[in-house]
């Protein structure tokens, strides 16, 4: 979604007095990011990851915001084992039950990119059903820079850059300690909107 995309959805919001809601995925794997921290001048510190293994925690969150209303961000986490009769990652049916419209109480303006689930016949279908709360628009390609939950993703990566995971089960408590620790931070929700360059008109 370009800026005028952008203009339109907030329009489309305001119109509805409704929330615009920015979602994403996005995942971590046994390797813990890279991050910031101290060591002693010309050493280079090294996190050395004791457990192994092809598991991937997935993450899908919603940032959300009103004028007027409290900031919101809402998660869900996924811990994968790589195991065959075990879904890799989060299918149609999960953003569609994705429960932002039940805790918010209102229209949505739902902004996300075009990853190929989001495009899936079955989440059309149910878009253009529910038309009546729900209006989605695209974001452009390649543009993580428009969506605050980008942000919300850096917070979490950053938190847990250091962390030399024993096992898949720490990687998952770590994130969901993260997120929850995030969920109850307004501030911390509005400054990824505001990393982003965006602003909502109040």
């Amino acid at each position: 979604m370009e800026e005028g995309g952008l203009a339109a959805g907030k329009s489309t919001a305001a119109a509805c007095d409704g929330w615009i809601v920015f979602e994403d995925e996005a995942g971590q794997s046994m390797t813990p990011p890279r991050a910031r921290t101290w060591g002693r001048r010309g050493r280079t510190p090294v996190v050395r990851v004791r457990g192994r293994g092809s598991g991937r925690v997935s993450m899908a969150g919603m940032t959300c915001y009103k004028p007027g209303q409290r900031s919101r961000m809402f998660y869900a986490v996924r811990e994968c084992n790589g195991r065959k009769d075990q879904p890799k990652g989060f299918g149609w049916r999960d953003f569609r039950d994705l429960r932002a419209r039940i805790q918010l109480g209102g229209p949505i303006v739902l902004v996300w990119d075009n990853v190929r689930i989001h495009l899936t016949a079955p989440l059309r279908e149910f878009i253009a059903a529910n038309a009546d709360w729900l209006t989605v628009f695209q974001l452009p390609s390649y543009s993580p820079d428009l969506n605050p939950q980008e942000g919300v993703w850096s917070l979490v990566k950053r938190d847990i850059g250091n962390l030399a995971a024993a096992d898949l089960a720490q990687i998952t408590r770590a994130v969901k300690h993260r997120l929850k620790q995030i969920q109850y931070r307004p501030d911390l929700v509005d400054g990824c909107l505001a990393g982003t360059g965006l602003a909502m008109d109040g």
